[in-house]
């Protein structure tokens, strides 16, 4: 499973970000490999952890592709004061069952 940790301080939004957010989550929940979203926030710090789960490299591919995925990575500072994305492979997940995952 590939595990894309999207960590960001959050800036000012417009509806040209709600629209392209929108669209970027609806695409990725579409795709042959999604496997689910979390999102933690850190008030300390003021950041946010937007994770997306994926079966395979394959699926996250298709991701980035996307023409709308595209046009907001282009307009990034407008939104964000920093950002940072961690992609990484999940060998194991462990716990007792009553979580999702």
């Amino acid at each position: 499973m590939i595990c894309v940790q999207f960590v960001f301080k959050p800036g000012s939004y417009d509806d040209e970000f709600h629209r392209l957010d929108g669209m970027i989550d609806e695409y990725a929940r579409s795709l042959p490999g999604f496997v689910r979203t979390e999102t933690w926030h850190q008030p300390e710090q003021g950041l946010v952890n937007a994770i997306y789960y994926f079966t395979d490299q394959k699926a996250l591919a298709h991701l980035a592709k996307f023409p709308s995925h595209r046009e907001a990575k282009g307009q990034v500072h407008r939104w964000y004061d920093g950002y940072r994305i961690t992609v990484s492979e999940v060998k194991a997940t462990y716990g007792d069952g009553r979580l999702p995952g």
